[in-house]
């Protein structure tokens, strides 16, 4: 199954590759990193950083984006994205920035086309929200975190 998505490289990303997809069935394009070749972003640990990607996009009706962390990044470097998944809905035009964070022991630098997060394209249902007294009987019920025993 494929969409449609329109892309739009912005003025400090022209000379950087589109995100793109680097095996036949990964479900996430790559993001990069846009920022300045002669001035590397450089994360402390427990520090974040807001990183531009020198892209936006236009999605199509009834479908978002989702920034997901890299797995090979956290695993390496113990960096990830820090409010995963983002959200792009189909209405937002500006640029993809990644939230990342280093959760790692040492600092971490950002250099520019540096693949920094996943972007996954998929369908959006939207709920009709119904106000009820009461909700339907079930075998957990009303029990939480770690109710069911995993």
């Amino acid at each position: 199954m494929s969409v449609e998505v329109k892309i739009m490289r912005l003025a400090h990303g022209r000379d950087l590759p589109l995100p793109s997809y680097q095996s036949v069935l990964a479900a996430g394009l790559d993001l990069l990193a846009a920022v300045p070749a002669e001035a590397p972003l450089t994360i402390p640990p427990g520090a974040r950083a807001l990183v531009p990607t020198g892209v936006a996009i236009g999605l199509p009706e009834g479908h978002e984006a989702q920034v997901r962390p890299r797995s090979g990044l956290a695993a390496r470097q113990g960096v990830t994205v820090l409010n995963a998944p983002g959200t792009i809905d189909a209405d937002y035009r500006g640029e993809i920035k990644v939230l990342l964070v280093n959760l790692g022991d040492e600092r971490v630098t950002v250099a520019r086309g540096m693949r920094i997060a996943q972007l996954v394209i998929a369908p959006v249902t939207r709920a009709h929200l119904r106000e009820v007294t009461s909700l339907d009987a079930t075998a957990r019920g009303a029990g939480g975190f770690g109710s069911t025993g995993g």
